[in-house]
């Protein structure tokens, strides 16, 4: 048996850094502890275990994702129009006390009256252990992680590669900021470098303040994991932040599950709701939401109010993780919503806007996509009938 520790310690020793590290000690006593914490993983909400593993064969998978004719459409033909954004777009407040700047994927810039947090900030530039393997950026950063300035709070979801990226937290380390992880991902973060009295760890329903924020870590339906082992010892979350006159809410990754409508009455309505709405597969129906159903969790957030608050999507557009087209999330999102009269914000990646007076829809990833078979959809009324199609 000391011949088989000695080689799991061998293993560790040499294992990237990337990896983190797994929670241990009080850590894991806390997470023991946990409602939501059940035969040694973590549960879904309603005390489903995690699934990990696509809802397919490796060979079926592969037949989809090598697919000739479908493949050159999960990347953009042109060059993906990045805002360039500077310092005075960021250093004027925002008029309505309310500023979001979508840097690309999850991550994005939230200033609330006067306070600045940062969600699922990954600067990197594949979301992988690896410098030389694994999914990369379709386009770059607006603007170096050093260039946005003083951050009150870092929030993270979950520690998947595309969401916690470890040489944006190192960076980050080096500052002042808090950190808002849910249960378990702080040790990552400590073995990082991120000191221990800057870490807010939560369980889902737990609040914390910072800087007069208060941040809930509530209820996603999906699962984690980083190192060969997968121990699904880490918690994932989606987010509600508020201030006295804002609330806004990050999906983090998750499947589409009732627990929207729940959030939406105890926190809601929100100013804005950062959904994810890419990375969906029929493959792992359970995990991760399409349009269709973005935009059900975004109603059952705003107590079904269509009139209420903004819907940014997020997930999207930065790195190529499924078989669908690439436009085809924003796309879908943005018919959907106009029919149901839902106000949707279609920034560029690092192009800041206020959703309290969110301009109209502008589908500029057409430019750049390649189109369907069919050519670009009109965008349909709320009786169904189409309007003018859009340019583009």
């Amino acid at each position: 048996m000391t011949g088989f520790r000695s080689l799991s310690s061998g293993l560790r020793a040499v294992q990237p850094a990337a990896f983190g590290a797994d929670p241990s000690g009080e850590r894991m006593a806390r997470i023991r502890r946990s409602p939501h914490f059940k035969d040694g993983v973590f549960q879904n909400p309603g005390g489903q275990p995690t699934r990990v593993r696509p809802d397919a064969s490796p060979l079926d998978f592969a037949k989809v994702f090598f697919d000739g004719d479908s493949r050159p459409r999960r990347a953009p033909e042109g060059r993906i129009p990045v805002h360039p954004t500077t310092l005075a777009d960021l250093s004027k407040p925002p008029a309505t006390g309310l500023r979001l700047t979508w840097m690309g994927h999850s991550s994005v810039l939230a200033e609330i009256d006067g306070r600045r947090v940062l969600f699922d900030p990954v600067w990197g530039e594949r979301c992988s252990p690896f410098p030389f393997a694994g999914p990369k950026r379709l386009h770059p950063v607006p603007l170096p992680i050093a260039a946005i300035g003083p951050v009150d709070v870092v929030v993270i979801s979950h520690d998947h590669y595309d969401h916690l990226d470890m040489p944006t937290i190192k960076a980050l380390a080096g500052t002042d900021t808090v950190f808002a992880v849910p249960l378990g991902v702080g040790a990552h973060l400590e073995h990082w470098g991120v000191p221990a009295d800057r870490l807010r760890e939560l369980d889902w329903h737990e609040s914390t303040q910072v800087a007069g924020l208060t941040l809930t870590a509530t209820p996603a339906r999906h699962f984690c994991g980083r190192g060969l082992r997968n121990t699904q010892h880490t918690l994932w979350a989606s987010w509600v932040v508020s201030s006295a006159e804002h609330r806004v809410y990050h999906s983090g990754d998750t499947g589409y599950f009732d627990g929207f409508k729940d959030i939406g009455a105890a926190f809601g309505p929100f100013d804005a709701t950062m959904i994810q709405l890419g990375a969906y597969s029929e493959f792992w129906p359970d995990i991760h939401m399409t349009p269709d159903e973005a935009l059900r969790s975004h109603l059952d957030l705003q107590g079904g109010d269509a009139g209420r608050g903004v819907l940014l999507p997020i997930h999207w557009g930065t790195f190529n993780l499924a078989t669908h087209p690439w436009a085809e999330p924003a796309e879908q999102t943005m018919l959907l919503a106009h029919k149901a009269g839902v106000a949707m914000a279609s920034p560029r990646p690092g192009e800041p806007f206020e959703p309290g007076a969110v301009p109209v829809v502008d589908p500029w990833w057409r430019a750049v996509a390649k189109a369907p078979a069919g050519g670009w959809e009109a965008l349909p009324t709320a009786t169904g009938e189409p309007e003018a199609v859009l340019e583009g």
